[in-house]
């Protein structure tokens, strides 16, 4: 199989595949952000910015400190919690791009390499975060040879696993970075689809095509439909292939989903609108 097409199988398995476990995180994160205040912390030592809650936001002095301690200490407890903060303050677009220009990311993506898989898992979850930043995305794909690796290696439907997933899930859902997944691709099918509930994908996919979603979520899931359909004509495929009932493809290619997409087309957003018209099938 020629690479094209290997990239092809990449977007369509493997972005769909974990792409539910990306969408639960925006939702749950637009919850966790709608209900409650945000507030800036005051100064505090490095070790006490170890002990935040999801409502806490670091300003640039405090994320510089948390990055030292990360860098120097050997605690595995610190380093976790450490983790933990900077992930949950990379889910604000301003710190993606203050933790990338204070040089954190590599002090965070070096955690993917510990032996404790609970610190290897928060520092997966942390990446995903900053990953969202396509700037980000250029120092963050130094890390996805091995995070393939871990995925495949690791205990099925394990946290590590899942975290890895979701990692790769925002690194391939523009066309920049797949072609770094073909040599996995077999694989990463095979894990989507012997994993259970938490891995792989069901029916309830197509729901996200449906026009009461949010914008942002409606979105990111036509563009993966683009780029999906975009690598499979640079396959060359003569004939699409028939998929069978219950597989990913099925659910993109079904008639349910065929529906949502033109129901789309009359959307009231204008640019959801005009993705969906840029998808020639529909």
């Amino acid at each position: 199989m020629g690479g094209a097409r290997d990239v092809g199988w990449v977007a369509a398995g493997l972005v769909l595949g974990a792409g539910a476990c990306y969408y639960i995180y925006k939702l749950a994160r637009g919850r966790r952000r709608g209900a409650r205040g945000l507030r800036l912390r005051p100064s505090r030592s490095a070790e006490d910015l170890t002990n935040g809650s999801y409502d806490d936001v670091l300003n640039v002095d405090q994320l510089q400190k948390l990055l030292y301690l990360l860098e120097s200490t050997d605690d595995p407890v610190i380093i976790e919690r450490a983790l933990v903060t900077l992930g949950n303050n990379a889910a604000f677009s301003a710190n993606q791009v203050i933790i990338r220009e204070l040089g954190g990311i590599p002090i965070i993506g070096s955690k993917i390499n510990n032996p404790n898989h609970s610190i290897k898992e928060k520092a997966l979850n942390a990446l995903n975060n900053l990953s969202v930043n396509v700037e980000n995305q250029v120092k963050i794909k130094v890390y996805v040879n091995q995070v393939c690796k871990d995925v495949l290696s690791g205990p099925l439907d394990s946290a590590v696993q899942l975290a890895g997933l979701r990692l790769l899930t925002n690194m391939t859902v523009t066309n920049d970075h797949q072609h770094m997944l073909t040599d996995y691709v077999t694989d990463l099918f095979h894990v989507l689809l012997t994993g259970d509930g938490s891995t792989k994908v069901d029916s309830s996919f197509v729901s996200l095509y449906d026009g009461h979603v949010a914008k942002e979520i409606l979105l990111r899931v036509l563009t993966l439909s683009q780029n999906i359909n975009n690598c499979l004509e640079k396959g060359s495929l003569a004939v699409q292939p028939t998929f069978p009932k219950g597989s990913l493809f099925f659910l993109l290619y079904g008639e349910e989903c065929a529906q949502k997409m033109r129901a789309l087309a009359k959307h009231h957003d204008a640019d959801v609108k005009e993705k969906v018209t840029v998808i020639p099938r529909f």
